[in-house]
């Protein structure tokens, strides 16, 4: 992957590599419009300011949506491509770093959506304590404990693969949302969509994810009829 200054092409693009390379000290203290002014107009050394500014957090946004380290550095990476790319555009009217959340938010659904791959989720992928959880979280009588540290680790496994099967706006609000406690507002702020277009998306998504549950759920148990 290359990104172009300058009219002149720089050697495979890093984020770590690029910002340490083109670091100057007096870039720390510019303000992130007076960074995005200069790299807007070709100053190297500016991006390289803005890369190594915001890479933690962009890395942490797309360390959410990807789990392989490869694919979180290579979404990383088109990331700050689209953001150099589209530079010109920053009017500086809000924060820098909730535009660049939207390019990151925008970049990792596309990405999500042309790689996913239209695939059944089979019932031979549940483990007997992934049933029995699934089984107790839907039960109205459920009152059996199970031991908290398992429980949490048979729940957060099984939440991801359900997400996996899932649209990438679904597991956006999923997990920024339901997950992490961001408010309808922030995420309205992080994706660029209305309120009410995130409120909708949310119920929805929990809606199909619950659906997916209890299918998941039901195929389980007729395995277990069958297999007796």
């Amino acid at each position: 992957m290359y990104i172009t200054l300058l009219n002149k092409t720089i050697k495979e693009f890093t984020v770590s590599d690029f910002a340490r390379e083109h670091r100057l000290e007096n870039y720390e203290e510019l303000s992130d419009f007076d960074l995005t002014t200069r790299a807007g107009g070709g100053d190297e050394n500016a991006f390289a300011e803005i890369v190594r500014r915001y890479s933690p957090r962009v890395f942490r946004f797309v360390g959410r949506f990807f789990r392989r380290q490869s694919l979180v550095e290579e979404a990383a990476q088109e990331v700050f491509l689209k953001i150099f790319t589209q530079l010109k555009s920053y009017e500086g009217r809000g924060s820098f770093e909730g535009w660049l959340t939207r390019i990151a938010v925008n970049t990792s659904i596309n990405l999500l959506r042309n790689s996913k791959r239209e695939t059944e989720m089979t019932v031979s992928a549940l483990s007997d304590d992934e049933t029995d959880w699934l089984e107790q979280k839907m039960s109205d009588a459920a009152g059996v404990r199970c031991r908290a540290e398992e429980n949490k680790t048979v729940a957060a496994d099984l939440v991801n693969r359900v997400l996996n099967q899932m649209s990438p706006e679904d597991r956006l609000v999923l997990t920024l949302i339901d997950g992490e406690g961001h408010s309808i507002k922030e995420l309205a702020e992080m994706t660029g969509w209305s309120e009410s277009k995130v409120k909708v998306q949310s119920f929805r998504a929990r809606r199909r994810m619950r659906e997916a549950v209890e299918k998941l759920l039901k195929k389980s148990s007729l395995e277990k009829i069958v297999t007796k």
